[in-house]
């Protein structure tokens, strides 16, 4: 699991195996309370979550969309 970058207590990482065909660009989120997946493209936006509330999840939003161009950059580098 390539980890993009990490945030307080939380793992912004993609699966090495993500799908045959790939699935579009997205991180996941991970914590000791649960994980979420966030779409990029066409705006950032959730996909799923298990364990976070919706306050948090908000929150996620935001420090993944503050972090879209590194997110982008990580992914086209394990995946390219």
């Amino acid at each position: 699991m390539p980890v993009a970058f990490r945030y307080k207590s939380f793992r912004f990482f993609f699966y090495s195996n993500e799908g045959n065909p790939r699935e579009d660009m997205h991180i996941h989120v991970r914590n000791g309370d649960g994980e979420a997946k966030f779409w990029l493209t066409p705006m950032v936006s959730l996909a799923d979550s298990d364990g976070f509330d919706a306050k948090t999840l908000r929150h996620l939003r935001e420090v993944v969309a503050a972090n879209k161009e590194l997110i982008e950059k990580a992914w086209h580098e394990h995946f390219t």
